[in-house]
């Protein structure tokens, strides 16, 4: 028995058109190659940004929980209003125990936003904890009959000579300045907190 084998081989039409099958078939894999890198470099900025905004926020809140100061007469103070410079600065002062001198110390804190290399930077004592800052707002809830509860929420031109007992913080800010198309694609991210001043409550109850 012979077998009769097809030595025609292909034409050329043939070629061209398996060509370009395969030509559309791997410009889709590109395309979604593409589409899945933008996708994850999206959600790395998303993910980054976030974690930068809480890590600032929880610095921020700590310091601001503690601010107050023992004045010798067992009463905690502390400034009274805050150094306010504006909405979105902001200084306390807080004892704390030196590890090293084993003694008691006043730190000063002070928060305010400057012009930085990669936009608005929050930084603390002069050294930034955040950059990419697109809003900072404090808004002050004061304390006007000593009773220790909130009666009026306030910016820093409102507080006058009234206890602040609570601080809203507003932060916002923005990923790095990377790729534009993956910028766009990312909105600001934003934390709110409200930071209840507890030794400035004590003040205000012992001042009953």
């Amino acid at each position: 028995m012979k077998i009769k084998f097809n030595d025609k081989g292909v034409t050329l039409i043939e070629l061209l058109v398996v060509l370009g099958i395969t030509g559309m078939v791997v410009a889709g894999f590109y395309r979604i190659f593409i589409a899945q890198s933008k996708a994850y470099a999206v959600q790395d900025q998303v993910a980054e940004v976030q974690q930068n905004v809480r890590n600032a926020m929880e610095i921020l809140v700590r310091d601001l929980s503690m601010a107050g100061c023992d004045d010798g007469n067992n009463l905690l103070t502390v400034n009274n209003p805050f150094p306010l410079v504006a909405d979105n600065a902001v200084t306390v002062s807080y004892e704390y125990f030196n590890q090293t001198t084993l003694a008691t110390e006043i730190q000063t804190v002070a928060y305010n936003l400057v012009m930085g290399t990669e936009g608005l930077e929050l930084r603390r004592n002069g050294e930034p904890i955040l950059v990419g800052v697109d809003q900072l707002i404090f808004t002050y809830g004061i304390d006007t009959d000593n009773d220790g509860y909130v009666n009026n929420w306030v910016n820093a031109g409102g507080v006058g000579t009234s206890m602040i007992i609570s601080v809203r913080v507003q932060l916002t800010a923005e990923p790095n300045q990377g790729n534009p198309d993956d910028l766009r694609t990312v909105s600001p991210r934003r934390l709110d907190s409200i930071v209840s001043m507890r030794n400035q409550i004590i003040r205000s109850l012992k001042l009953q």
